[in-house]
């Protein structure tokens, strides 16, 4: 369970580095920057140490999955940016394809 919180972590701190880069305006505001270049380092290090576990593809798709779709409800909620049915649905089976992943795969520890 362990290499699954760090992953968890990781996929945080990334969705806080995105959310960041969103609001740096195009690296033109210095604090949300400086907060993109810290929250993508404990993002790819944290990730780097739950590769130690977890096969990269599984991993990877965790971790890009989860972050599409906490960013896609941030950029909602935050940014009042729209999403329609299809991006809807296609979120819905991101997040379908990462629970078919950790209830059925053998790849990945459990």
């Amino acid at each position: 369970m362990m290499p699954y919180l760090i992953l968890f972590f990781a996929v945080m701190a990334e969705t806080i580095g995105t959310t960041a880069l969103q609001a740096s305006q195009q690296f033109t505001r210095l604090g949300p920057t400086i907060i993109v270049v810290i929250a993508y380092g404990i993002s790819f290090a944290l990730l780097g140490w739950a590769l130690k576990f977890l096969p990269v593809g599984i991993a990877y798709a965790i971790w890009s999955g989860l972050g599409i779709i906490f960013i896609a409800i941030i950029g909602f909620v935050v940014f009042s940016q729209k999403l329609d049915f299809a991006a809807i649905a296609g979120m819905g089976m991101i997040l379908g394809g990462i629970l078919v992943i950790h209830l059925f795969s053998n790849t990945a520890p459990h």
